[in-house]
């Protein structure tokens, strides 16, 4: 198997603060890092355990269904993300390549049979998931 754990799940907020307070406050989890674009704050990442995280984007900018929150993506971390990435090609299945995300990890994506996207993650030592600094968002 390729994958080592899943590393986050990646969901829509219509209110960031009350999804920290849920996440935070009611689960207990521990506020990780924060994303930021354009100088405000876009998104944080909720610490859910053994460098597991709920990653929690606002909706601003994106398609919401009924106001309902939704899951944008899915993330597995791998040990070799090039080997990931070949393992993967060799099985005929389609997959980006590899990049430098703003949270300093590697990262490539490709997608499920019904089109939820799911990304390949490998931290490096100056991951803001290990760092905590904040990932400046540039999508």
């Amino acid at each position: 198997m390729i994958t080592k754990r899943l590393a986050h799940i990646n969901i829509l907020a219509n209110d960031l603060a009350a999804a920290e307070q849920f996440y935070c406050g009611v689960l207990g989890m521990e506020r990780g890092f924060d994303f930021i674009k354009n100088g405000s704050l876009f998104g944080f990442y909720a610490k859910a355990g053994n460098d597991t995280y709920v990653e929690v984007f606002t909706t601003e900018g994106h398609e919401v269904d009924n106001g309902r929150p939704l899951m944008k993506h899915l993330c597995f971390e791998v040990e070799d993300l090039d080997s990931a990435i070949a393992a993967i090609r060799a099985k005929g299945w389609p997959i980006g390549d590899k990049k430098l995300g703003g949270d300093n990890a590697w990262q490539a994506w490709t997608a499920d049979p019904s089109g939820i996207p799911i990304e390949l993650m490998q931290y490096t030592a100056q991951s803001s998931h290990f760092t905590g600094a904040p990932c400046p968002v540039t999508w």
